[in-house]
This record gives structure tokens, C-alpha cells and sequence, in this order.
């Protein structure tokens, strides 16, 4: 039998044949990808299960459903979340969950490092003003609410995640600052996504994610 997973890895998904390949193949060793299938018509599905990869079918749609319906699926201590989109390379997962697999902290967000062109000006605003927001909320200071984060799968669970759109990143800071958690960030690369983003490519989608937030901030 295979050796378990230390550390399981979600991976929302919503149409990202084109960039599931490059991020699957890269996945570190004792890393094991849950494929979270949010509705794609790309055969983004497919493409995981050709390359033995765990698929969870979720149908209702939202960034915080698919990475609930992932976190639920999930069996190892602790669960890492990423984005599928190849603009985060899974080599650098180990050093998010590294403070958290050693006991440093509870919570590790990686702290996105852009190349030149890869976020979107009108996306980085609206992360800083969210980053503030937290800080004068529940006292943490943290540059980016980003996407790749890991933290231990039974304290997830007991957080009492309620949102399943675009506010559930900011849910679980704002309820870990709440309950005491170690928060730390790790800074990571961030590269120019594979394929159009539903949410932080448009004006629009940032725009809808920013209202999800603005909700649970309120």
C-alpha cells in the first residue's frame, strides 16, 4: 500500500484544462491534489483523472463550496488550498505548511510576490483594502489574502466556515483572528495565470468577490 499523504492539497476548479497539467505534474512529494470540480466544461475532470488524481464533484458553484466540498473529502492533518490556475507553483507548498506541520502557527497565507503584468491593478487594490480590514477587525497584520494557504484539517472544520462564494478566504482569516490562531505569512511567486480568471480578470468579478467580503466584514 502506499505511504499516506502528509499534507492534502485543494484544488478549486473551474475550467482550467490548460493549466491543470503543469500544476498536477508539479505537486511535491507526501502532496496529495484534490481535484475540486465546480461545474468545468473543459474536461478540466477528465484531465485529472488521466493522471490518478482524486476528483470531487461539486456542483453548486462558488470558490468557498468547492473548497469546502475539498476540505470535507480530505483525510490528511493538514490541508493546503491553492489555486489551479498554474499562477502559484505547487513547489512552494512546503514552505506554507512547514510552520504549520512543525507547530509554529495555525494558519500560514502565502504572501503573493507578482511577476510583472500577473495581478491586476484593480485586484491588488481591493486585496489591500480587504488586508487592512482585517487588521483593524481582529488585530492581524497581513499583506495578502491569497489563495495558497494551509492549516490543520480538524481546526478548519471547527472554524464554523459559513461562506461558500468568493468570501470564503476572507471568512477563515477573520474567524481565526477571532479565536486566537497564529497567523503567518510565507512570501510566494505569482505568475500570470493560464487561461482567463472568473473572478480577479474583470473589473466585474473583482468587483463581486470585493461584495462577498464587504458582507462578512459588515
Amino acid at each position: 500500500m502506499p505511504e499516506p499523504a502528509v499534507v492534502d492539497v485543494v484544488l478549486p476548479v473551474l475550467d482550467e484544462a490548460l493549466a491543470l497539467p503543469w500544476v498536477l505534474d508539479r505537486m511535491p512529494a507526501g502532496y496529495r491534489a484534490i481535484v475540486v470540480d465546480n461545474g468545468s466544461t473543459d474536461g478540466s475532470a477528465a484531465v485529472a483523472r488521466a493522471r490518478q488524481v482524486l476528483v470531487v464533484d461539486e456542483p453548486r458553484r462558488g470558490f468557498g463550496a468547492a473548497c469546502w466540498a475539498g476540505l470535507n473529502a480530505a483525510g490528511a492533518d493538514v490541508v493546503c488550498f491553492m489555486d489551479a490556475d498554474a499562477s502559484l507553483d505547487p513547489a512552494d507548498l512546503p514552505a506554507v505548511a512547514g510552520p504549520v506541520l512543525a507547530g509554529h502557527a495555525d494558519l500560514v497565507l502565502g504572501a503573493r510576490r507578482p511577476a510583472r503584468g500577473a495581478w491586476p491593478v484593480h485586484a491588488r487594490m481591493a486585496n489591500r483594502y480587504l488586508a487592512r480590514a482585517v487588521g483593524r477587525q481582529v488585530g492581524l497584520t497581513v499583506r495578502d489574502l491569497g489563495p495558497m494557504r494551509a492549516a490543520r484539517r480538524r481546526a478548519l472544520l471547527d472554524l464554523g466556515l459559513e461562506d461558500r462564494r468568493s468570501g470564503w478566504p476572507l471568512e477563515m482569516v477573520l474567524r481565526a483572528g477571532r479565536s486566537g490562531w497564529r497567523v503567518a505569512e510565507v512570501a510566494v511567486p505569482y505568475r500570470a495565470r493560464r487561461g482567463r480568471s472568473k473572478v480577479t480578470g474583470t473589473v466585474r468579478g473583482t468587483a463581486r468577490a470585493v461584495g462577498d467580503m464587504g458582507r462578512l466584514l459588515r
